[in-house]
């Protein structure tokens, strides 16, 4: 009867190189993430400087922003510099006038840009092309060329020191940017889902407004975050 004999586990043993260039693999990964982590801190440290110097800057008095050298931290904090703020002018009435019109010249950008890009993605009319080429050659145009145009017509229509100047012209065409961005997105919606809409008894308006539009909310967003930072930070149309 033949009998097998099972041979003992090999142990192999890891040699003196190998656990040493292992070690220093660690080490130096571990090395490279620490001076990454600190480059990540200094650079954010560096680009919260001006926002650090803001708030400072409001707490101080008058007479200390002007200091050479000057001083980080101011050495009399003055808080009472807030409540100034809303005694000394009437800026609670400035933030309600920009919230406003913010507000309402965005949906108005973001509704007519929109309809617009959906006529040009899918409508087919004479000079379709030729037309979207003008609409992007306007953005070509500098916006001091059409001030004093602008501000006869608005005067014209007694909208002088009104919102309506404000307002109003978001509510035609959008711009042409924002035009563009919604354009090249809508024309990445297949046009079976129109197809299978319409022949559900669905109207154009319909499949812009309960099919596009919801399909596009990404596209929307960025219109609303760009329109929201244009109206917020503009400065001479309300001067004019």
């Amino acid at each position: 009867m033949a009998t097998t004999e099972r041979s003992a586990p090999v142990l192999l043993e890891r040699s003196p190189a190998g656990s040493h260039g292992a070690a220093r693999y660690l080490l130096a990964r571990r090395l490279s993430r620490f001076l990454l982590y600190a480059l990540a801190i200094v650079t954010g440290l560096a680009f919260s400087l001006p926002f650090f110097w803001t708030i400072s800057s409001s707490l101080k008095p008058i007479t200390e922003i002007y200091l050479f050298p000057p001083t980080l931290w101011p050495q009399e904090v003055r808080w009472k510099n807030y409540q100034d703020v809303f005694t000394i002018a009437p800026f609670a009435r400035f933030i309600w006038n920009t919230v406003v019109v913010t507000i309402l010249a965005m949906i108005g950008q973001i509704l007519s840009a929109a309809a617009v890009a959906y006529g040009f993605t899918r409508f087919r009319f004479p000079a379709r092309d030729a037309l979207f080429f003008i609409v992007l050659s306007t953005m070509m145009l500098p916006w001091q060329v059409t001030i004093v145009p602008q501000f006869l017509l608005f005067r014209y229509l007694g909208w002088i020191n009104t919102y309506m100047p404000l307002i109003i012209p978001a509510y035609f065409g959008g711009g042409a940017f924002y035009i563009f961005l919604l354009r090249q997105f809508f024309l990445t919606i297949p046009r079976d889902l129109d197809e299978a809409a319409k022949l559900d008894g669905a109207s154009s308006f319909r499949v812009f407004w309960n099919l596009i539009l919801p399909l596009s909310l990404p596209a929307l967003a960025t219109v609303a975050i760009f329109s929201f930072i244009e109206h917020w930070n503009e400065f001479f149309s309300p001067l004019i």
